[in-house]
């Protein structure tokens, strides 16, 4: 269980959205997690990432890449 979202994951976040050619500036991650966590696109055009509290983070975030491009409309 993760209760908190350090630099490190983060970092790792960043990795991901940083190959789909996301600026950081246009991303939002609270670093209080959530369960369930979410991504959504938010009312000023940034995406939020809220990390899943309960599962396990390697495991959430294999499955992050296929998620934004499903809200984002953005083809493998």
């Amino acid at each position: 269980m993760l209760k908190a979202v350090t630099l490190k994951e983060i970092e790792r976040i960043f990795t991901i959205t940083d190959a789909l050619g996301i600026s950081r500036e246009a991303i939002v991650i609270p670093l209080r997690t959530e369960n369930p966590g979410r991504i959504q696109l938010l009312a000023n055009g940034k995406l939020e990432i809220v990390v899943e509290r309960d599962a396990d983070f390697e495991e959430w975030v294999s499955g992050l890449e296929s998620r934004i491009r499903a809200l984002m409309n953005r083809p493998d």
